[in-house]
């Protein structure tokens, strides 16, 4: 997500092109890690790399568990096979290559594979968070609507829903990459980061970048704001027909439903929220904080959100118990 400060576009006093190139694309880009951290980033590698693992094998076992029992082909574990499907990408499009700094020092990454890792991370963002839209309307029709549920969320409509929530986030961000890289670029080519995202490439572009960073704003508020409205919309719904209910054992079986919804929903925005909230106004936060607060917003949704859903789920967490023991469900 960008933040709104439109009007301080990066206009610079040439477009200077980087030596031996002869268009105004740089050859490659130098992701620069963590600063102050460089003694002991090898170190600090280990700790992602065991939440990438986890991530990896948390959203594989999701994927094998929901794929073999056709029990688990209903709207809610659908989503959640599209939701893992998701994580591995956006985790997998910046952990290798940030473990690939810590441990090998490879800091250099060519220009268009630059665009490509800013394209998934912006894009696949996108799409968690229509899933996570996605997934409040299922948690809606079954509370609101027990009854009618399988005939309103019809594994059609699902596949329409997964299928418009890609589009939109594929569709919304292809500018990006589009307009960056019609732009000159100065001769500096150093990125103080671990991976390549929207407003840090920015920030090497010299023109004027304004109608960029429009365009990150209305993506911003017309995917994030939209998605948030449609989540709280949905949950206040659910909450009115929770409190109707005449005992208290069915208020919390009912809310008991949406229970790892929610826990989700916090995993993603709470990290999503503090990493916009510090770079657009935490200039006096040391760069250390954004760096390792934009690598939580990557890394944490997709390592708890199997951790969730496989505890919390009883039929995925029994499936899992019954192959681990070698037993058929």
């Amino acid at each position: 997500m960008d933040c709104p400060d439109i009007l301080s576009g990066n206009i610079s006093q040439s477009a200077t092109l980087t030596s031996g190139n002869s268009s105004s694309d740089p050859v490659s880009f130098i992701l620069l890690g963590i600063p102050g951290l460089e003694n002991s980033q090898f170190g600090v590698a280990f700790p992602f790399c065991a939440m990438y693992v986890v991530a990896l094998v948390g959203n594989i076992t999701l994927l094998h568990v929901i794929r073999t029992d056709s029990t688990l082909h209903e709207p809610m574990y659908l989503f959640l096979a599209m939701l893992a499907t998701t994580d591995l990408v956006l985790s997998t499009s910046t952990q290798p290559k940030m473990l690939a700094i810590f441990w090998f020092h490879d800091h250099e990454i060519e220009y268009h594979a630059c665009l490509i890792q800013l394209f998934f991370i912006h894009a696949f963002s996108s799409v968690e968070s229509g899933l996570l839209m996605a997934m409040a309307l299922d948690c809606y029709v079954a509370v609101c609507f027990p009854l009618h549920h399988s005939s309103i969320l019809t594994p059609s409509v699902v596949g329409k829903l997964g299928a418009g929530v890609m589009m939109r986030g594929l569709l919304w961000v292809s500018p990006f990459c589009f307009l960056v890289s019609r732009m000159p670029f100065c001769p500096s080519r150093i990125i103080p980061q671990l991976y390549c995202e929207h407003m840090a490439v920015l920030k090497l572009v010299c023109a004027d970048t304004r109608v960029n960073r429009a365009y990150g704003l209305f993506v911003a508020f017309s995917v994030v704001g939209f998605d948030i409205i449609v989540i709280s919309v949905s949950y206040v719904m659910i909450l009115r027909t929770v409190l109707q209910l005449p005992s208290g054992e069915a208020r919390l079986k009912a809310f008991g439903t949406c229970a790892s919804h929610i826990c989700v929903i916090l995993a993603f925005y709470i990290p999503a929220l503090f990493t916009f909230l510090t770079h657009c106004f935490g200039h006096h936060v040391p760069r250390v904080v954004h760096i390792m607060l934009a690598i939580l917003y990557l890394l944490v949704p997709p390592m708890l959100n199997p951790i969730i859903y496989g505890v919390r789920t009883k039929q995925i967490r029994d499936r899992v118990i019954q192959r681990c023991c070698g037993k058929d469900p």
